[in-house]
């Protein structure tokens, strides 16, 4: 019976108007704290795709059939993927970013790396194949879009230190280290590697 009282006073003694504040603390600190996750996790995004990965279209046809790229003719959109540019180490198959100028023009393309400083790369012009120090690379990329050719670049041709040869994919349409107009490619100018596509959904996965 003593108990009971004392619980009725107590009840009777809690102001109804410091429980609405202290619920609204409650609230307000929770808010702050979600917010300051939120911040948190778009600082760190931004950091991420700043220094670490970016996201880039492909425009064109010259990595298929690999990588479809925008194409306004055919109303199609574009591959995207996902670049990781921090400490990347160029190697031979690898599909980049090249941001060297090529005949003025600034845009970035995307390419695969056939060879990397110290091989000598050559075109077979009766098989129509690539040879990388004297032997033929297997392409298992290419499927039906492979038949290569020399362009107006002199081949053979051994790459200096920090220099890669780039091909597109689609050999019979792609403006590449074949023609003087792009040339070998300096590995400063390689924004990254593509790692993985994110769109469409039908078809995210690694590139390869």
């Amino acid at each position: 019976m003593f108990e009971e009282e004392i619980t009725a006073k107590n009840t009777e003694n809690i102001d109804p108007y410091q429980e609405d504040v202290s619920k609204r603390k409650g609230i307000v600190k929770e808010s702050f704290e979600l917010m300051d996750v939120f911040v948190q996790s778009v600082i760190v995004l931004i950091l991420l795709f700043t220094f670490v990965f970016r996201i880039v279209g492909v425009v064109g046809d010259s990595m298929l059939p690999g990588l479809i790229g925008t194409n306004e003719d055919r109303g199609t959109v574009g591959d995207r993927l996902i670049v990781s540019q921090l400490f990347y180490t160029p190697k031979q198959g690898d599909v980049v970013i090249v941001t060297q100028p090529i005949a003025g023009r600034n845009e970035p393309i995307i390419k695969r790396i056939i060879a990397v400083e110290g091989q000598t790369i050559d075109i077979d012009e009766q098989k129509r194949v690539v040879l990388v120090d004297g032997k033929e690379i297997e392409e298992t990329y290419l499927e039906n879009y492979g038949i290569t050719e020399k362009k107006d670049l002199e081949l053979p041709v051994t790459l200096k230190e920090g220099e890669v040869f780039v091909m597109g994919d689609n050999r019979g349409n792609s403006l590449d280290s074949r023609f003087k107009a792009l040339g070998i490619v300096d590995e400063r100018y390689i924004m990254g590697k593509a790692v993985f596509r994110i769109f469409p959904f039908d078809r995210i996965g690694l590139v390869k």
